[in-house]
């Protein structure tokens, strides 16, 4: 429809009276009804998504699968257009529905943290991470197996809390260069590939 846009949100975020949920803290967000900047409002309409095909038109399919996090339904994404296949991780442990969806991508989009990070974790932290999330080395070995186009990395671990540096983006690269000889980027708010 006219002024209807399709809005893909990467993260964990409900719907609640009062604003946008996002992780436990309630915020008023322009989405959420009349601003300064639209007199009548937009709306969310927020639905609800199961493993498969979650989205398609004439131009565009986007596929949804499961990935191993914490929270329950937890997802991946696989978006098809005519001249592109893009998928992103989500937050996970290497998975075979990974592996078989991100085969032949052009763009793989993949969170990751540092083996060099993860051994100054705690054992709890290290566990955590194990479970839930993709080493540089495992992430090399899902690269090798999928041929992407390009494997850029997100999402990227850093336990200090801090922001990401240079240095912390060189660290994993080279990580994962040891054993993966395609191209490799470390991805940063509003990269274009």
């Amino acid at each position: 429809m006219k002024g209807q846009r399709l809005l893909i949100a990467l993260t964990v975020v409900n719907v609640v009276p009062a604003g946008l949920w996002l992780g436990g803290d309630v915020v008023n967000h322009p989405l959420n009804g009349p601003n300064q900047h639209n007199s009548t409002g937009c709306k969310v309409n927020a639905h609800e998504i199961t493993p498969g095909v979650i989205y398609e038109d004439r131009n565009a399919t986007v596929t949804a699968f499961l990935a191993q996090h914490e929270m329950v339904n937890s997802f991946g994404f696989r978006f098809e257009t005519p001249n592109r296949t893009i998928v992103i991780s989500g937050d996970t442990s290497p998975t075979q529905a990974l592996v078989n969806h991100s085969r032949g991508c052009d763009v793989l989009v993949h969170e990751v943290y540092s083996v060099d990070a993860f051994r100054r974790d705690s054992p709890q932290f290290q566990e955590f991470r194990r479970r839930y999330h993709t080493s540089s080395v495992e992430l090399a070995a899902i690269a090798n197996e999928v041929h992407p186009g390009l494997l850029v990395l997100y999402h990227r671990g850093n336990r200090s809390g801090g922001p990401l540096t240079q240095e912390m983006d060189d660290i994993l690269l080279a990580e994962i260069k040891q054993t993966y000889n395609g191209e490799v980027v470390a991805g940063h708010d509003l990269d274009i590939f």
